[in-house]
């Protein structure tokens, strides 16, 4: 045989099963501390126009890998339920679980954007139709199956339970990703309309015209309110604009997050250590920002970060706060994620 020995055990080796095995917040502060050298100016995009599935429907649908037992509970449920909406064996099970996924990332969603990105999810899979080669028959199936799943009560009722508590995590982890977008090594890009929550599929779903209008009013009433205000309007998208908004503001003005700033991660200690990514740019700005939030539930115990030593002001509460071990329950507590900035840098 070959034989193969996995990442890192060329040394004795104690890890034990993930997250031990993987140490996932390791690798991406080593891949932050090897961009900022090699690739200061790299594109840090979330969605493009080209995108199967938009950043937040990613966002939300990241979550199913925090609940597995509970998913797959409730994909078997569905495909019991559904099974009677099958054609001649078709849609195969791999497509009948896109559609599961895809519901659950964009709910709630309208029966005609499901149906036209199914048929291109299909074709372009080429495993049993394609643009250049059609199959009627399955397209027929798949088409009807996912009308009689769409206009099922009694699934849609069930697929909202489902979904219904997935909703703030998911806008969390789409919160802890746009931060870490504006604040690490690289260039922010920002797909048109990707502003606010997006629970856009592909084209032509993201390729919808934007409203700018709603923007520019929710960017001006958004200016003078509290974290706790915003996260109010929640359903709005008001956080994600208005986290954007302060962040862009920053960098511009201050000079902050330069493809010369330094990059260093810092390693929380506490019971959830393991449910927070932070870094500091030139010992300047710390990101602070909560990762697989469902089995965090809100709770952070002991859990404290080590900020570099002067005074510190979190740009999206106006707390100060001084260096040294810090309480990540207080610095998260009025807003999902965190952006540190040393005093001096706002004066």
């Amino acid at each position: 045989g070959i034989p193969d020995f996995y990442q890192g055990s060329e040394l004795w080796d104690l890890s034990l099963v993930d997250p031990d095995n993987r140490r996932p917040v390791d690798a991406f502060h080593g891949a932050g501390a090897a961009a900022q050298p090699r690739w200061p100016r790299t594109m840090l995009a979330s969605s493009t126009h080209d995108t199967k599935r938009s950043e937040d429907v990613r966002a939300r649908i990241n979550l199913l890998s925090e609940i597995p037992e509970r998913w797959g509970q409730a994909v078997r449920r569905w495909a019991e339920r559904n099974d009677g909406y099958r054609r001649e064996g078709f849609p195969d099970r791999n497509a009948e679980y896109l559609l599961y996924q895809t519901l659950v990332g964009a709910w709630p969603i309208e029966i005609d954007r499901v149906l036209a990105y199914m048929e291109k999810a299909s074709r372009e899979a080429k495993t049993h139709t394609s643009w250049t080669d059609p199959n009627p028959i399955y397209d027929k199936a798949l088409r009807e199956f996912v009308e009689g799943v769409m206009n099922d009560s009694e699934f849609a009722e069930s697929l909202e339970s489902f979904v219904r508590p997935l909703i703030e995590p998911g806008r969390i982890n789409s919160l802890a990703q746009t931060l870490i977008k504006l604040t690490a090594p690289g260039i922010p890009d920002f797909y048109q309309g990707s502003e606010l929550w997006d629970l856009s599929l592909v084209d032509p779903d993201n390729r919808r015209p934007v409203d700018y209008q709603l923007r520019r009013r929710l960017l001006a009433e958004s200016k003078c309110m509290s974290p706790e205000q915003l996260w109010a309007r929640a359903d709005e998208g008001l956080p994600k604009l208005w986290l954007i908004r302060q962040t862009l503001k920053l960098r511009h003005e201050r000079r902050l997050f330069h493809p010369q700033d330094s990059y260093r991660g810092l390693m929380p200690s506490g019971a959830k250590r393991g449910h927070i990514i932070a870094f500091a740019r030139n010992e300047r700005a710390v990101t602070l920002v909560p990762r697989l939030p469902l089995k965090l539930a809100g709770n952070w115990d002991d859990t404290a970060i080590e900020i570099p030593s002067g005074r510190w002001r979190n740009l999206f509460t106006g707390e100060n706060s001084d260096g040294g071990m810090a309480s990540v329950a207080k610095l998260l507590k009025r807003f999902p994620v965190a952006l540190l900035i040393r005093e001096e840098e706002i004066r």
